[in-house]
């Protein structure tokens, strides 16, 4: 590929992968929007159900996208693949360290080394609103989201080719990524995403197949 036509693919993608992230965030915003007027149950519902049709939209959208770029270029031969013991051995050993990272990271809350981070207090807040509807959306719809968006789509944009540096760096720059996206300060609070980030990454390069990922995400989520 020549210079011009490598930077008008690569613009190109990056136009369309912050257009699917702000499709979500939109579709997120009004979920948290109807948590606002929960004093107006009218209101209320009628947000609530334009969430869920912008979501559901959404995640179609997404989720073709994603189908589309593996059918075009797949040179990792992501797809399905059959669930084993080892497999499920693997993805709980991978869930183990991530719970390791959280206990460290509430360990460093409770010493007052760091504060709860902005975006899980929102979550909190928004949970004691609609405490059913957010723990659907936050233990279920956003990890597809955003294992589709920061995995999937991120990955096989911007490092699609099949060799070990280049997966690593695919690993570690999606992990920081998913870590800014939640944490927009370069400090301590950011890592921590980042190597959440990470693991979630390293999961989805490892197994090839995008639901190990999805499924880690889900039980991180929704566990604590």
């Amino acid at each position: 590929m020549n210079p011009t036509r490598y930077l008008i693919t690569k613009s190109t993608q990056i136009l369309k992968f912050v257009g699917f992230l702000a499709t979500y965030i939109v579709a997120e915003s009004v979920f948290e929007i109807a948590g606002q007027y929960i004093k107006d149950p009218l209101s209320a519902r009628h947000l609530l159900g334009l969430a869920l049709v912008l979501i559901a939209g959404a995640l179609a959208l997404i989720g073709w996208r994603y189908g589309k770029q593996l059918a075009a270029n797949n040179p990792r031969h992501f797809g399905r693949r059959h669930p084993t013991a080892k497999r499920i051995a693997q993805l709980l050993w991978i869930f183990i360290l991530m719970t390791a990272i959280q206990i460290l990271w509430q360990w460093l809350i409770a010493n007052h080394v760091l504060t709860t981070p902005s975006n899980q207090q929102a979550v909190e807040a928004a949970e004691v609103k609609m405490p059913m509807w957010n723990i659907f959306f936050g233990g279920i719809l956003a990890p597809i989201f955003e294992e589709l968006i920061f995995r999937g789509i991120f990955m096989n944009y911007f490092f699609n080719k099949d060799n070990r540096l280049n997966n690593i760096l695919a690993v570690i720059v999606s992990g920081s990524l998913f870590g800014f996206a939640h944490e927009m300060s370069f400090d301590l609070t950011w890592i921590m995403y980042s190597a959440l980030g990470c693991c979630l990454s390293f999961a989805y390069m490892h197994f090839r197949d995008i639901r190990y990922s999805i499924a880690l995400h889900m039980m991180n989520n929704l566990i604590p």
